[in-house]
């Protein structure tokens, strides 16, 4: 049976997370229910890494075996994006692969981007889609001590409790921090991240950016691989899982 990767976005706010639940929504499970109302089947779907409750993705790649006799690429596209109506969930590329792509254990890096409004006013058109953040911001300092994060090391401090890896240790491959008008972007990538990872970070730099802290204090934190020596964890709603890379043989459609 065919073997179909396809790249979505969405918008988390109203789902517990990525991961089916018995409970509540979830992305996964209004994905399920899309393709069992065009195929007639409770198809398995793998994705390339889970987003908690409330977090974006604007590249998130999952794939599905699929009857090829019966859909092809783009219709399998069209006949998602009907039936996932009105979930702000979007197939936006859908491509055939080989039968041993595996959206997850594939995966060659993936990358995190975190939207920071810094400004006294409340959010209206950014609700529940940035973390507004009041106190002034450095974001040149936040950048200076991010880079302490870069690298192979031991990211007890920034890791949630709750988190199943089985090693702290990860290689963050870039954490960059700068400033456009009322927004401060957060950009990381690595190949794996250990849960709550990314937010764990940009909470404690913006410890750093508020000027609470100063900056060799990251390197700190970093150092005594003590979760209670770090920032608080920042909001959900400001993560977006931006991309998953794979080898250059798989290609999107959009890319060619």
């Amino acid at each position: 049976m065919p073997r179909f990767a396809i790249r979505l976005e969405y918008d988390g706010t109203p789902y517990m997370g990525w991961q089916f639940q018995q409970h509540g929504p979830s992305v996964q499970g209004a994905i399920i229910d899309a393709f069992r109302e065009f195929t007639g089947e409770t198809l398995t779907i793998h994705a390339s890494g889970r987003t908690d409750a409330g977090v974006h993705a604007l590249g998130q790649v999952i794939h599905v075996d699929v009857d090829g006799d019966r859909f092809d690429a783009n219709r399998i596209r069209e006949a998602l994006n009907g039936c996932l109506r009105p979930h702000p969930i979007a197939a936006l590329d859908v491509i055939e692969v080989e039968a041993d792509f595996h959206a997850r254990f594939a995966c060659t890096g993936r990358a995190y981007r975190y939207i920071i409004v810094n400004r006294r006013p409340g959010l209206a058109l950014e609700r529940n889609r940035a973390w507004l953040v009041r106190s002034p911001l450095n974001t040149e300092a936040m950048d200076q001590a991010a880079q302490a994060l870069v690298g192979h090391h031991d990211f007890t401090s920034f890791r949630a409790i709750i988190c199943q890896a089985k090693t702290p240790i990860k290689t963050l491959d870039q954490l960059r921090v700068w400033r456009t008008g009322e927004q401060v972007i957060v950009e990381t990538a690595a190949r794996s991240f250990l849960h709550n990872q990314v937010r764990n970070m940009v909470g404690t730099l913006v410890e750093v950016g508020a000027g609470r802290k100063p900056v060799d204090w990251v390197a700190e934190v970093l150092e005594a691989r003590d979760r209670q020596a770090g920032g608080p964890k920042a909001p959900a709603c400001g993560l977006y899982f931006v991309r998953a890379n794979y080898p250059a043989k798989y290609r999107w459609t959009s890319d060619a």
